[in-house]
């Protein structure tokens, strides 16, 4: 069975760059029938958070991006030993003690060389006599995996045939000199022990991924389909990833950026397949595929979610903005024609507040001199209310009729007068609210 995971750190709110491993890897899942875990990656006490844990799982429900089940590193811990043990019987774990400030001058000292700057093993000469003094002096070392120096090679779903020579890569610390577990480690004993199919994430995992083949297969794991998205940039290639906290999923949320908006996005973004309006997940689901997507920086711009948005309100029924439209304060017998009138004038449902203040209050006409008489005119033909459907219609055939006046000449200045506005909904739909609620006031 496929089995995908997001395994997002509780240390700050899912954004943008986190939802696009997200959706890719919930959208393998489901187009195969299979399973998503959400996988909370908290093995740094300092640093993660449970509020950030409860407001990772309202971001991907407010997104309808349902888990399967919910798993935890922290209560895990005891695997991972486990794996360690395993690691250092087979002698593929070595403890190490240099300060940052010492492998900072060794891998300066490696460039002016000319060599790649990859750890030089050098804990690996040290007698059990030189460990005890160094842990006496410094405290317990790193744990470092020892890669075998031979090519890494998978099938990228993404990025193609891919293939990393192993001695060009440092040997990955797994475990802090304080005793915590870093994620090289326990997303391997997680994959092989969950039984994880397929794994989508971004291109900067692509040197984590050939440590992590080997680490699986010293563990006797199977090795699951890998696949590495793009990263995201901004709208002229600039880089997002310091632009990223402004960017969090709730802060789209509180813009009124409509889920099915942003996920229509990100399902295709950096593809090359056109971005198109989804519906509902199902036509997500049905239209993903994974080998579409390419290698190269993918452009990301905020502004693209808003017509987006603004298409997918226009699609909805009144039921399914029933609350936001009461929200704005209007009258549930005026809902019906309310939200008819306003769904193609809005971009984000905060929009309704103030078509619904212009129905309610009116607003200052917007009368040039020119126009003073003629809209005076008007204003003596405007028939008793209620108005309907075909008031403004009847109206302005009087006008126009009275007057002369006809096309542009006629049909602006009474919408100016009206609603202060050159440009706004139909005015045969907008003008029986206007009526209506001068009548009730």
């Amino acid at each position: 069975m496929t089995t995908t995971r997001f395994a997002p750190s509780p240390t700050g709110y899912i954004h943008v760059g986190n939802l696009r491993t997200a959706l890719m890897n919930y959208l393998i899942a489901r187009k195969a029938g299979g399973t998503f875990i959400l996988r909370i990656d908290d093995t740094d006490p300092e640093r993660s958070k449970e509020e950030y844990v409860d407001a990772i799982k309202q971001d991907l429900e407010w997104l309808g991006l349902h888990w399967d089940r919910i798993e935890r590193q922290s209560d895990r811990l005891d695997r991972y030993a486990e794996a360690a043990d395993k690691l250092r019987e087979m002698g593929r774990f070595y403890e190490a003690f240099e300060t940052p400030t010492e492998l900072d001058l060794k891998r300066k000292k490696q460039l002016n060389m000319g060599k790649p700057p990859v750890y030089d093993r050098a804990a690996l000469n040290l007698s059990d006599a030189e460990k005890e003094a160094l842990r006496a002096e410094r405290g317990n070392g790193v744990w470092r995996f020892k890669l075998d120096h031979e090519r890494i090679e998978w099938n990228d779903g993404i990025l193609g045939d891919i293939s990393i020579d192993a001695s060009s890569v440092s040997d990955p610390v797994l475990i802090r000199g304080d005793g915590q577990v870093l994620y090289t480690i326990a997303s391997v004993v997680d994959d092989t022990e969950m039984g994880v199919t397929d794994v989508v994430r971004g291109s900067d995992h692509v040197t984590n991924t050939a440590t992590q083949i080997q680490i699986i297969e010293a563990l006797g794991g199977t090795c699951p389909r890998f696949a590495h998205h793009s990263l995201l940039t901004g709208p002229q290639g600039e880089a997002l990833s310091k632009r990223l906290g402004t960017l969090a999923l709730r802060d789209l949320r509180e813009q009124g950026v409509q889920p099915m908006a942003l996920l229509s996005l990100m399902a295709r973004l950096g593809s090359s397949d056109p971005v198109e309006l989804r519906s509902d997940m199902a036509e997500l689901i049905e239209g993903f595929d994974i080998g579409r997507f390419g290698a190269a920086p993918t452009k990301f711009d905020v502004q693209d979610l808003f017509p987006l948005t603004a298409k997918h309100l226009q699609s909805l029924p009144l039921a399914d903005v029933a609350d936001a439209v009461a929200e704005a304060g209007v009258p549930a017998d005026l809902a019906e024609p309310f939200w008819a009138m306003a769904r193609e004038n809005i971009t984000t449902l905060a929009d309704l507040k103030g078509w619904w203040e212009l129905c309610r209050d009116g607003a200052e006409p917007l009368i040039a001199d020119e126009d003073r008489d003629f809209i005076a005119e008007a204003i003596a033909l405007l028939p008793e209310g209620p108005f309907d459907g075909e008031t403004w219609g009847k109206w302005t055939s009087a006008v126009k009729e009275a007057t002369g006046r006809k096309g542009k000449g006629l049909f602006m200045p009474l919408r100016k007068a009206l609603t202060g506005m050159e440009r706004g909904p139909e005015m045969a739909a907008l003008l029986p609210l206007l009526q209506v609620i001068r009548a009730k006031a």
